[in-house]
């Protein structure tokens, strides 16, 4: 499950579908790991966009922390992080 706070920050629905398009292998792998939560955050403070994540999964919890100028690198940076980090997990789970 994926929850989405955007904040101070307005995003149409269209670039709402593009975000989750972004975070579809995180989710996918989240799904195979069991009891996923992906929590995400996004404010905006002058000119600097700082997206939070915190993901909750059945082998640990974790978080991580993205600040771009522009919210779409941001994102895209942040999609990457949760998918390496989430297939690190899960590479630990299968070894145990």
């Amino acid at each position: 499950m994926i929850k989405l706070d955007a904040g101070n920050v307005l995003m149409k629905p269209s670039q709402r579908k593009q975000v989750m398009a972004w975070l579809k292998r995180a989710m996918k792998l989240g799904e195979r790991l069991g009891d996923f939560v992906l929590s995400i955050t996004l404010r905006q403070t002058g000119r600097v966009f700082e997206l939070k994540a915190s993901v909750h999964d059945r082998v640990g919890d974790f978080a991580c922390r993205v600040r771009q100028h522009d919210w779409i690198d941001a994102f895209r940076h942040l999609a990457r992080q949760l998918a390496t980090k989430l297939h690190t997990q899960r590479l630990v789970r299968t070894r145990a």
